[in-house]
């Protein structure tokens, strides 16, 4: 296929506009658009729709879908306030407390992006890459790999480039075919393999081999996360569009909870190994030095002198 800057984000407001059930040009109107939020089989295959509210915006305006009985409140809130001004605070909590008398909160804040043809180009890392099919990762749903993969979607998960030293994965890119013109890449890479180039190589790498597969590959991430937004750019990718969701404050509340587990967890696990870390190096420090003296009690080795 014979790719284009324009071609790219043509097909990206097609799809934005099956998501939204509004026609592509919606996202060129000077005006704000209103349109009603209904599934859609041409929709993105993770969106739980119809949407309460979901505000989308490739910076000329602002195209709403919503239910129905929400119109006032959404059509007040995006003809208040400048369009960049409704993605952000103090303004986002005009519509997080109108929402929330009827049991709704603003919850993601994602921007996305898509591949710049002007400045894609494959990265090199000191490290192997190599293209992984789905028979090639089918064992690797694990945490490290849960940006790269998704294993409530396995079935989406298409496509993988893998960056190896020796033997061992360091780093993993994955793309998830979410709908029928659009792959998203998801990205990981080993802690003590970070800094070293892996994830601008992987990912600039699957970008083209999607775009050699006919389909166009985007990348998302909330605009907090610097690291993620630098890898986008340094891989080729550019800013294409926003998108602002309010789902069920019940939901809200779940995911919140859940991601406090997980940090505490992590959390509890960083200082683990910490501890193991600087445990390990006072007994080899005092090996070195002749001086440790081991004794067991209770089946716990005390240091006596370090």
């Amino acid at each position: 296929m014979n790719w284009s800057n324009e071609k790219i984000l043509k097909i990206a407001m097609e799809q934005s506009a099956f998501d939204a059930n509004c026609s592509a040009e919606d996202f060129l109107c000077e005006k704000n658009v209103i349109a009603i939020s209904k599934p859609s089989e041409n929709a993105r295959k993770y969106l739980k729709l119809p949407h309460a509210c979901n505000l989308i915006s490739y910076g000329k305006n602002i195209v709403a879908t919503i239910s129905d009985e929400y119109r006032e409140i959404v059509e007040n809130y995006i003809n208040r306030f400048a369009v960049e001004h409704c993605f952000e605070t103090p303004n986002m909590h005009v519509l997080n407390d109108a929402f929330e008398k009827h049991g709704f909160r603003v919850c993601f804040m994602a921007e996305y992006f898509l591949p710049d043809l002007n400045v894609l180009a494959a990265l090199p890392c000191d490290f192997e890459l190599k293209l992984l099919k789905p028979e090639d990762f089918a064992n690797l749903y694990l945490p490290e790999w849960s940006n790269a993969l998704c294993e409530k979607r396995k079935h989406l998960d298409i496509l993988c480039v893998g960056a190896f030293d020796g033997q061992k994965l360091v780093g993993l890119a994955g793309c998830s075919a979410d709908c029928d013109s659009m792959w998203q890449i998801g990205i990981d890479v080993l802690p003590e393999y970070r800094q070293k180039g892996i994830a601008s190589a992987l990912t600039s790498r699957l970008a083209i081999e999607t775009l050699e597969r006919g389909k166009v590959p985007f990348y998302c991430c909330a605009w907090s996360n610097i690291k993620s937004a630098r890898n986008a750019i340094k891989s080729g990718f550019r800013p294409a569009w926003v998108e602002m969701t309010v789902k069920p404050a019940n939901e809200v509340n779940e995911m919140n909870k859940k991601n406090y587990e997980l940090r505490m967890k992590e959390n509890s696990e960083f200082r683990i190994r910490n501890s193991e870390r600087r445990r390990g190096g006072r007994i080899a420090n005092c090996e070195l030095r002749g001086i440790l003296w081991e004794r067991k009690k209770e089946n716990i080795l005390f240091l006596t002198e370090c």
